[in-house]
């Protein structure tokens, strides 16, 4: 499902990512981790396409994307990537629910399928009572919750999460991750997910620890 091959990125005479190798079969759940600043939200920014490696491959279920122009790129991640950061970004003045759905419209899904598959996810993920509140009347674990139907609203091949527990208390980082293998049963979906989270980090089906801009 993922694929790269010599990913090599700098930023400002500091090379980040010095040639990394990768391969992720679909359906699998990995997680990277390593100290602040090794280069994992790096790899996943180039993996999900936000950015751009200054050489090497980067396949997405055979498709080499590091090639597109960034108006194929836009489309490409707006169908096939689900992105989940620590700090959920959810728009303060649209409900919960619009939120959701935002991504659905981008994609020119009508409204009345989009809020369809909105609900579902809402009551897939035990917040189908929260669709009309504001992200300001959410707790910080529905808000989450919130972040990950936006990511799933247009049945992503592959979910990128970067450090997505980071911002919440045990009890609710502990659901998180348990939800993310719940995901992956219900819809086959690939993760990948840096954390600095020790436990959740042994939970995934393989851990890759990256260190110096290199997978150990």
């Amino acid at each position: 499902m993922i694929k790269v091959q010599n990913i090599h990125k700098t930023y400002e005479n500091l090379e980040v990512l010095k040639g990394i190798n990768l391969e992720i079969k679909k359906g699998e759940v990995v997680s990277v981790v390593g100290a602040s600043g090794a280069g994992k939200t790096t790899l996943l920014n180039i993996i999900g396409t936000l950015d751009k490696c200054d050489s090497g491959i980067v396949e997405i279920n055979n498709i080499q994307v590091n090639k597109f122009n960034d108006k194929k790129l836009s489309e490409f991640r707006n169908k096939n990537i689900g992105f989940v950061f620590q700090f959920h970004h959810l728009l303060p003045e649209f409900t919960a629910l619009e939120n959701v759905m935002i991504p659905a419209f981008i994609c020119n899904t009508n409204k009345k399928e989009a809020e369809e598959k909105a609900r579902k996810l809402f009551d897939f993920l035990n917040i189908g009572n929260k669709t009309e509140n504001k992200p300001s009347q959410l707790s910080g674990g529905e808000q989450q919750r919130v972040a990950v139907a936006r990511a799933l609203i247009n049945n992503p091949l592959i979910v990128l999460a970067d450090e997505p527990s980071g911002n919440l208390d045990s009890v609710n980082a502990k659901e998180l991750h348990s939800l993310f293998f719940k995901l992956r049963e219900q819809y086959n979906q690939t993760f990948l997910i840096a954390t600095h989270n020790s436990d959740f980090a042994d939970m995934a089906d393989r851990k890759l620890t990256i260190k110096d801009g290199m997978i150990l």
